[in-house]
């Protein structure tokens, strides 16, 4: 055996060895040493075959516009007083835009010196002055409402993908479809109301001193100070289902958000009762240990999305940036609560506008009609090959296997996901694969028919449909690269499995087949080839 044919057997060897590592635990249950010396990733079912939850969410980028502004409110009052500017009013009349009024019109030019230097994402839209009184409306800038919009979207999937990650869904679908709406598809999902909670909740998390100095039941009658709101801490209780409300008068000054949060995990209490325990960066470790030191014997509210979980009395300074949330959770409740705050807070609320359930039920009568729908197909063409060409046929059915364990061990390697256009995808490919050796026969008996020895034809052959092979190949390879990028969902199945496939037939097709056509010429001699 020549050296170049010895290296291309055994280059066909190793990578049957290796196709069948990584099928083996799709195909059997493993001990538990297996994952430490071997492969152990399975074939990952699609939504389609497995089922689980399909969610198509609207972001509400709008409202990340509001968010931006009521912070440029807050910033913009409080460098306002620093410059010492007088005001009487600002405040938010859009989701882009605010309105100010400056009491004395000699601070114009100090205003727009102001303005330019420290809030360039703010410009004029209109400017009044009656009676002493110069009104500003300003609006954000059309690239920066352009921006926050995209980034609304683009942080909003990256949170939910980290969330879902934590979650511990194995391969989910996650991705961004059109200009603000976000595809997500849970394969095995048990507990889908579980999910949505996970999903969709906001996660603002934010610190705000209560204000104990203003008497709590005149707020509840509407006489509510200008520098602060009134929140609730809503409680549920777990055996009646009786919900119950607690009303606090907090300041609307932000004093900490979750921006500055590193670590939160639960623990559990002297009663072992269980509760969130967090901890800050640097800089927030900074501004919690503020706080507490200018509010000692104040109350400090903890509020995540408007809910107050707690408030507790600040007894003295508390540096190292270490704080909990409790509210009568459960274990699971703290820990989802754990893994949204870890994976942060969403730029702006999500609205659930598709939600589907898929039943497994459904998956397995999918991938019986799959497999049947390979086994008929795959059986058809082997049929054909060994009745059209004979014995060179049924090199071709050799090659058609190997192609088939290629491709579902590549899935298992790649993590990809076998859905149920994937499984047509399978079925293109192995009409494909057989196509190139249909090309290579044909070529090979016109050689045989010019009077050409066998090794001489076969040569011939291999070299005039190489050409065609490769063309027609690496055409629809394009085409499918096409869809893997640009598709979504069923359409990105599909493409994955034929990339695998057509990828694989040319391995198996030009160098696999001509290995076994080689070694029967140089080691048997033969004669005559069945083709």
């Amino acid at each position: 055996m020549d050296k170049s044919l010895k290296w291309r057997v055994i280059l066909i060897v190793v990578v049957i060895a290796i196709s069948c590592l990584y099928l083996i635990p799709s195909a059997a249950k493993l001990p538990s040493w297996w994952g430490s010396t071997f492969p152990s990733e399975k074939i990952a079912l699609g939504l389609d075959l497995q089922g689980g939850m399909h969610l198509l969410l609207e972001v509400e980028a709008e409202k990340a516009l509001s968010n931006t502004v009521d912070r440029l409110v807050s910033d913009l009052s409080d460098v306002l007083l620093n410059e010492r500017i007088p005001f009487d009013r600002i405040e938010r009349v859009a989701s882009d835009k605010l309105l100010l009024e400056v009491l004395n019109p000699t601070f114009k030019e100090q205003f727009s010196a102001l303005l330019t230097d420290r809030f360039p994402n703010l410009e004029k839209l209109k400017v009044d002055e009656k009676e002493g009184i110069v009104t500003y409306t300003l609006g954000l800038r059309a690239e920066d409402k352009e921006y926050l919009r995209k980034f609304a979207v683009d942080q909003g999937l990256e949170t939910i993908r980290n969330r879902i990650d934590e979650f511990g869904v194995s391969e989910p679908t996650v991705q961004k479809q059109g200009s603000d709406r976000i595809l997500i598809q849970l394969p095995g999902v048990k507990d889908p109301k579980r999910a949505i909670d996970l999903i969709g909740k906001t996660a603002l998390l934010e610190f705000k001193v209560v204000n104990d100095e203003y008497d709590i039941n005149s707020a509840l009658k509407g006489e509510i100070p200008s520098d602060s709101e009134l929140l609730y801490s809503k409680r549920e209780d777990k055996t009646t289902g009786e919900s119950t409300k607690k009303p606090f008068l907090v300041k609307k000054r932000t004093s900490l958000t979750g921006e500055h949060l590193q670590t939160a995990r639960v623990s559990f209490n002297q009663f072992n009762e269980p509760y969130v325990s967090i901890g800050f960066d640097s800089m927030g470790s900074k501004l919690f240990e503020r706080i507490t030191r200018d509010n000692v014997k104040k109350r400090l509210a903890i509020i995540l999305d408007n809910n107050v979980y707690s408030a507790p009395v600040i007894r003295e300074r508390i540096a190292g940036g270490r704080a909990s949330i409790e509210g009568s959770f459960t274990t699971e409740e703290a820990r989802d609560l754990a893994i949204v705050l870890r994976a942060g807070s969403l730029p702006a609320p999500v609205t659930i506008l598709e939600q589907r359930t898929v039943g497994p039920s459904l998956g397995q009568d999918s991938i019986r009609q799959g497999i049947k729908s390979i086994l008929i197909g795959g059986a058809a063409v082997v049929l054909f090959m060994m009745i059209y060409y004979h014995l060179s046929g049924a090199v071709a059915n050799f090659a058609l296997c190997l192609n088939i364990l290629i491709i579902f061990a590549a899935l298992a390697a790649f993590r990809a996901t076998l859905t149920l256009p994937g499984i047509a995808g399978i079925l293109l490919t192995i009409g494909m694969a057989v196509d190139a050796n249909v090309l290579i026969f044909e070529r090979t008996r016109e050689e045989l028919r010019t009077g050409k020895t066998p090794r001489a034809s076969i040569e011939g052959g291999y070299a005039k449909a190489l050409v065609t092979i490769l063309d027609a190949n690496i055409t629809t390879l394009i085409a499918a690269l096409f869809l893997f990028q640009f598709g979504t969902g069923p359409v990105k199945g599909f493409a994955v499995t034929l990339t695998i496939g057509l990828t694989a037939s040319l391995f198996t097709a030009i160098v696999c087949t001509r290995v076994v056509y080689d070694y029967f010429l140089s080691r048997m001699r033969i004669k005559k080839l069945s083709i």
